[in-house]
């Protein structure tokens, strides 16, 4: 028995070597798994459509009155200096007229005491006259200057007034809203009309602050709207502030928090677009 049970052992040593040997040139032959990696998720906002700065002015009146005439109605282009309103500052305006005539009233006296003072000097010189005439005269020459400088400064006061009542397009663009009829009395501050530029618009996009380590200057972005049904526009982000805020729009989502801080992201449009300055979109911004 003893003869026979080594020689077993040693061919089951050898089938378990060779078993191993197998599996493990077969392992050596298997690619090792590569790490899944999960697919970049877009960032998805909600945003509204507005101006660059500056293209878009609230226009006031700097006096009190009664409006006049109004020359423009909403949808109206403009230029930047047209007439848009005036005040009526009837007034003002004859206030203007007797500052003028004291200016050349003051200019007559002057004239005058010129003339006076040459003629008391003269005779002064000639032991005619006394030298206090002639002090006099010159004293009345002051006098008459002084008067003119003050009447002359009424007069720039009450020209810069009637200039106020003149109401001008600060910039080129649309009236989007008038505020103001003919007849209507207003307060100085009161706004007259809202004009922009509706050449200059883009995305103010609300992004949550979770995603803003996400966001990346030049992103792709894509822009929908309701109510534009199965078209969308592409635009690009162009600026990313410093700084989180308060959300402005309400989410339409009632899942979202309303408390939650967002970035303002600024969205360039890629071209023309028919949507309305103020409206409501949404975006989905691309990440890597």
């Amino acid at each position: 028995m003893k003869r026979l049970l080594f020689p077993l052992i040693g061919i089951v040593v050898l089938a378990v070597t060779v078993t191993q040997v197998m599996a493990s040139r077969q392992a050596k032959n298997v690619a090792p798994a590569r790490p899944v990696v999960a697919a970049p998720v877009n960032i998805m906002a909600e945003g509204r459509v507005v101006t660059y700065p500056g293209a878009q002015v609230t226009v006031g009146s700097d006096v009190a009155g009664t409006i006049e005439s109004i020359a423009v109605l909403e949808k109206d282009v403009v230029r930047k200096g047209q007439v848009l309103a005036v005040v009526r500052a009837d007034d003002t305006r004859a206030a203007l007229a007797e500052s003028r005539s004291r200016v050349g009233e003051a200019d007559a006296d002057i004239r005058l005491y010129i003339l006076e003072s040459e003629r008391a000097q003269r005779l002064f010189h000639e032991d005619v006259g006394s030298k206090q005439a002639w002090e006099k005269a010159e004293r009345d020459i002051d006098a008459a200057r002084a008067r003119r400088a003050s009447a002359a400064a009424e007069v720039k006061r009450l020209e810069a007034m009637v200039a106020k009542t003149v109401i001008k397009a600060p910039i080129d663009g649309v009236v989007i809203t008038r505020d103001i009829h003919p007849g209507e009395a207003i307060e100085s501050g009161a706004p007259v009309v809202t004009i922009a530029d509706l050449k200059k618009t883009r995305i103010e996009a609300e992004v949550d602050e979770f995603d803003a380590a996400r966001v990346a200057l030049g992103a792709k972005v894509d822009i929908s709207a309701e109510g534009f049904d199965n078209q969308s526009w592409r635009g690009t982000i162009e600026e990313i502030p410093d700084a989180v805020t308060s959300r402005r729009l309400k989410p339409q989502d009632a899942a979202k928090p309303i408390d939650t801080r967002v970035l303002l992201v600024k969205v360039a449009l890629g071209g023309p677009t028919p949507l309305k300055l103020g409206q409501r979109v949404e975006v989905q911004i691309a990440t890597k």
